[in-house]
């Protein structure tokens, strides 16, 4: 906790971080995050009955397309080439909502933790764009990584 801001330099200034010196390793990233509904949205969903269709698929396809964009998203972020990705989204009756989990992988000189984080916000934010006259009362929550690992800092776990 102690580092110094890599996004600073000497002057105090905000710029993208140098990583042309680094090694390209292997790197993987898990983020997650819920969305919490009415139950009877839940049960909507669950049964395939929304009005805006497979919610599940289109949210999916969001969140792998937010993953690849997040440098042009983030101001900071490297552009990073993506060699795979997974996007899970779970029913949860004790919410009552969903949970998305994404993992994202790269080899390259920088992690993908922001994409892994970029790609459950936009899947979240997609599931309420196509939920919302159904149950505008939805709240996202709980967005958050949950492991990286690869690079110099090795394995990290929530």
């Amino acid at each position: 906790m102690g580092e110094t801001l890599s996004h600073l330099n000497q002057d105090g200034e905000v710029h993208m971080v140098e990583v042309g010196d680094r090694p390209a390793t292997k790197r993987e990233a898990i983020a997650q995050g819920c969305i919490r509904m009415d139950a009877t949205t839940l049960g909507l969903i669950e049964r395939g009955e929304t009005p805006k269709g497979d919610v599940l698929a289109v949210a999916r396809v969001a969140a792998i397309q937010a993953a690849k964009r997040t440098w042009e998203l983030i101001p900071l972020c490297h552009p990073l080439p993506l060699s795979g990705m997974e996007v899970t989204i779970e029913p949860d009756g004790q919410l009552p909502g969903l949970t998305i989990t994404c993992c994202c992988r790269t080899t390259n000189q920088t992690g993908v933790e922001m994409e892994a984080m970029t790609a459950v916000s936009v899947g979240l934010l997609t599931l309420y764009d196509m939920l919302k006259a159904v149950d505008p009362g939805m709240t996202l929550s709980a967005i958050q990584l949950v492991r990286k690992e690869g690079g110099r800092n090795g394995v990290w776990t929530r």
